[in-house]
């Protein structure tokens, strides 16, 4: 058995679905950003532990929910609200031997996005695997927002498919939301120029650590001139999003939209930071 964490601010439209699908678990956690709707009163009917902190950015929350939530067992299944646990891989943890003497500390799971008319966006997806299943005192988070996980020992990766509904709220909720993220991805990309961060393209294309490897890609990418650009030919021709018909293509192109949200914040910030420096 396995306990659940689900992360959550306002989510009563998502959240019963989400439960449901985790209605397995004897030791369901839900780590509520004081929400002012009926996400907590549905949390507690379901039966589950609530537990609220006031959320500042992901991974310092996220750290501090895996430090002070006393989970029931020592693997933890993590997923948000408008996630669904599907058959296929409530199957492949059950048959897994979750053993705390064994070298593995957590598990790749791969993630499935689906589009607004229900449609599996299966080539649109940049980054379609998520170390979700983990012991949480082997795993920390790093970066403002889309945060990578940093597991301190060895991974593997489980069979099923964590079902995911961005567009769940419509594509009004999503865009205010990765404005949001535009803003917090800016800052990091700020504060690595300030620092002057270094990232290798060796370990960006050959480090056989997933984590690693992403990590340096995405401090390379946010590099680049023409990233809006480069993001949608990346996903419509290499990663082949045009396979997924025109839901891949127009989710390609919301994505290269959240990246120029990043490029004009990120110029945002720069001028601010300068305009200060001349005062």
């Amino acid at each position: 058995m396995v306990s659940i964490l689900i992360l959550t601010k306002n989510e009563e439209q998502d959240l019963p679905g989400c439960l449901a699908s985790v209605s397995w678990s004897d030791d369901i956690h839900v780590f509520d950003s004081f929400s002012d709707d009926q996400t907590v009163v549905i949390a507690e009917n379901a039966g589950a532990t609530i537990t609220q902190r006031n959320f500042d950015n992901w991974s310092a929350h996220q750290n501090w929910g895996l430090a002070n939530i006393k989970f029931k067992h020592p693997w933890v299944l993590y997923i948000d609200a408008d996630e669904r646990v599907s058959d296929s891989l409530y199957s492949a943890i059950k048959n897994l031997k979750l053993d705390t003497n064994s070298e593995v500390v957590a598990y790749e799971i791969r993630r499935r996005d689906f589009a607004w008319n229900g449609k599996w966006l299966k080539y649109s997806q940049m980054s379609p695997f998520y170390l979700r299943l983990f012991r949480p005192n082997k795993m920390r988070y790093e970066r403002l927002v889309n945060p990578v996980s940093i597991p301190d020992g060895v991974v593997d990766k489980v069979e099923g498919f964590l079902d995911h509904y961005p567009f769940s709220k419509g594509f009004k909720f999503w865009i205010q939301r990765h404005l949001s993220y535009a803003d917090m991805e800016a800052l990091t990309r700020v504060k690595d120029l300030e620092q002057g961060t270094s990232f290798s393209l060796k370990k960006a294309l050959f480090s056989s650590d997933f984590t690693e490897k992403r990590y340096h890609q995405k401090g390379i990418f946010y590099k680049m001139p023409g990233r809006p650009l480069i993001k949608w030919f990346y996903m419509v021709i290499i990663r082949r999003a045009f396979l997924d018909g025109s839901a891949g293509i127009t989710y390609a192109t919301l994505q290269s939209i959240y990246e120029y949200f990043i490029v004009l914040k990120s110029s945002e910030l720069i001028k601010q930071k300068n305009n200060q420096k001349l005062f």
